[in-house]
């Protein structure tokens, strides 16, 4: 058994919002400098500055989504045994004949809130502006369904206005198990006759154990929903019927359609990144982005990250074949249907945790933890499509018991959002940089 295997683990167990991050024993995976070769750096860089976190001290599980303005920034935050599910919106004012402005994050606003959260530092709950018409903001999170280990189902909500007021919850899966659904991922489909969608890993084939600290028996499946503009329900539809237990899912909305990633899982426990689109109203069968060749009998609680813009797509994702972890990205420009060559990303090793954005000049930034000398970092790096790679900048050190928590990154107007778990209460921040 590999250090990898020793140290994989499912994550369906909630915890308390302040101690659901494993130490940093995960830290110390050493990985060699091996991989395709990259070539010569480009000459770009970042500069990252740091500012002012909406979230409060009891603060984790950040998340952020791109709006027409800027980003969407959500987290989770203690409020005595309560837990709140909160966002705050990041826009750039305008001036005539001026260049735009940062305005800073708004005022925090509460989407819900109760003691039955389910909250994993890898299954994050989102906020997310539809490209509507209307800005409507639309809101997933997961929450117990049982006391059993993997019981616990996606909620959706919905607001008209700006988030002061959210629907009633809805969950898109019906099927009455006490079992996982979870690690959701949504998308909007501007001009469709169903302009809402996500998908999500559904657990209703799997038995949940006995013993809650053992895992759940069958088959971890991939599924998606739909909705039309009066948030009518028009799907439930099976994706792909074996998959990774834990890994987070991505999905990005190209020119032509939908493109999901997530870890697949094959009978014989090779775990590679695969990919699926939706063409004609239905999902295509799954194909792998690469064949890393991984296998583990486990869940690395490590998924992938999708862009898009057009017809292009990049899609970046950790593997470790051989015990040795590194991140890397793909590009392609027919929307997803083949992908070019794997480029590294990555110096000495990598914890993974990848987010992507592609920006206008055709390249994308990554993001993901680097580990070297036994330290982590939350870093950050353009990769262009031929492989020439900027200088890797750190948006800051992984330290101490957070060290596992999934740091975040989102394209804003003119600018990269950073989000992580950090600082001296170990809560939410943040930081931003402009786009050279």
């Amino acid at each position: 058994m590999t250090f990898l295997e020793r140290n994989t683990r499912k994550v369906r167990r909630a915890k308390p919002l302040v101690a659901c991050f494993s130490a940093l024993a995960l830290l110390v995976i050493a990985a060699s400098c091996s991989g395709r070769a990259s070539k010569p750096a480009a000459a770009w860089t970042l500069h990252v500055e740091r500012i002012e976190s909406p979230a409060g001290e009891a603060s984790a599980e950040p998340q952020l989504t791109a709006s027409a303005d800027g980003a969407i920034l959500s987290w989770l935050e203690n409020a005595g045994s309560e837990t709140r599910l909160m966002f705050a919106e990041r826009s750039l004012s305008r001036r005539s004949g001026a260049a735009a402005q940062a305005s800073g994050w708004s005022e925090p606003r509460v989407v819900a809130s109760g003691d039955d959260f389910f909250e994993n530092w890898a299954d994050l709950p989102s906020v997310a502006r539809l490209r509507d018409g209307h800005g409507t903001l639309v809101a997933h999170w997961p929450r117990r369904s049982a006391p059993t280990a993997s019981g616990y189902d996606v909620e959706l909500a919905t607001s008209a206005d700006d988030g002061h007021t959210w629907s009633r919850p809805f969950s898109p899966h019906h099927d009455g198990t006490k079992t996982q659904h979870g690690f959701a991922s949504m998308f909007a489909l501007p001009g469709s006759a169903t302009p809402f969608g996500l998908v999500w890993l559904d657990g209703r084939a799997t038995t949940p154990a006995a013993n809650p600290d053992d895992d759940a028996v069958g088959e971890m499946t991939l599924r998606s929903a739909r909705y039309d503009a009066a948030w009518h329900q028009q799907a439930d539809e099976a994706v792909d019927l074996r998959v990774c237990d834990c890994c987070p899912t991505a999905t990005a909305v190209t020119a032509d359609g939908v493109v999901v990633a997530y870890r697949d899982r094959s009978a014989d426990e090779i775990r590679d990144i695969s990919v699926t689109r939706l063409v004609g109203g239905r999902w295509t069968d799954p194909v792998p982005v690469h064949k890393d060749g991984w296998r583990i009998d486990g869940c690395p609680v490590n998924g992938p990250a999708l862009s898009a813009s057009g017809r292009d797509v990049a899609l970046a994702w950790f593997s470790a074949p051989d015990d040795q972890g590194h991140a890397f990205v793909a590009f392609s420009r027919d929307s997803g249907a083949t992908f070019g060559a794997p480029i590294r990303v990555d110096e000495a090793g990598a914890l993974g945790r990848v987010s992507v954005e592609l920006i206008p000049d055709g390249s994308a930034v990554v993001s993901w933890i680097e580990l070297a000398g036994g330290k982590a970092a939350f870093t950050v790096r353009r990769i262009a499509p031929g492989g020439e790679r900027s200088p890797a900048v750190t948006v800051a050190e992984i330290t101490g018991r957070r060290s596992s928590s999934y740091p975040r990154m989102v394209r804003g107007d003119h600018e990269i959002v950073f989000a992580w778990i950090g600082g001296d209460s170990s809560s939410v921040q943040t930081a931003i940089a402009r786009l050279p």
